[in-house]
């Protein structure tokens, strides 16, 4: 876990600062940023504020690491909070109320070193692993559609896997697949 977390720190201190398209949207939002997830594998779910006040709500941020975590190690790291930063602009610019499924957040380096052998989709030196990106949905909601507009934001990476019918979404270096 404390390397996890070391990762987490080193990357999120050289990704770079987000986009004028981003943090605009950002600054367009309410005084509060809040988020509703419910993790596929497990059913836990976080509904509420993460950042209120001008500063990150450390509880809830403790809370949605436990949702993101890597459930097949039952193991957590902290998570950038500017991937929560996207995930509730692109859910505000979708207007939706539904929670997001998330398909995979954390990933401990030994789950995503067992995916990427069997499928060449993973990338070896996954976000996933520095708690900067997670896979997720919104129900009735159009994967394309999430997918373009988290390119739109510029706030970090997006892929879209509709055969899968989920959007990768991260918060390092802008760039599409």
């Amino acid at each position: 876990m404390i390397r996890a977390a070391l990762g987490g720190l080193a990357c999120a201190a050289a990704a770079p600062a987000a986009s004028g398209i981003f943090t605009s949207a950002l600054a367009a939002s309410e005084a509060t940023r809040s988020l509703s997830v419910r993790r596929v594998q497990t059913g836990d779910i976080f509904e509420g504020i993460y950042w209120r006040d001008g500063r990150y709500d450390t509880d809830a941020l403790r809370r949605l690491d436990w949702v993101f975590r890597d459930p097949s190690l039952d193991e957590a790291t902290p998570m950038d909070p500017r991937l929560f930063d996207v995930m509730h602009v692109l859910a505000r610019r979708m207007d939706s109320a539904e929670p997001y499924e998330v398909i995979s957040g954390y990933r401990a380096p030994e789950t995503n070193a067992s995916r990427a052998m069997r499928s060449r989709r993973v990338s070896r030196v996954s976000l996933h692993m520095s708690g900067m990106a997670a896979d997720v949905r919104l129900p009735g909601r159009d994967s394309l559609q999430l997918a373009r507009l988290a390119a739109e934001l510029q706030a970090g990476g997006v892929g879209l896997y509709r055969r899968d019918g989920f959007v990768h979404v991260d918060c390092g270096p802008t760039r599409r697949w």
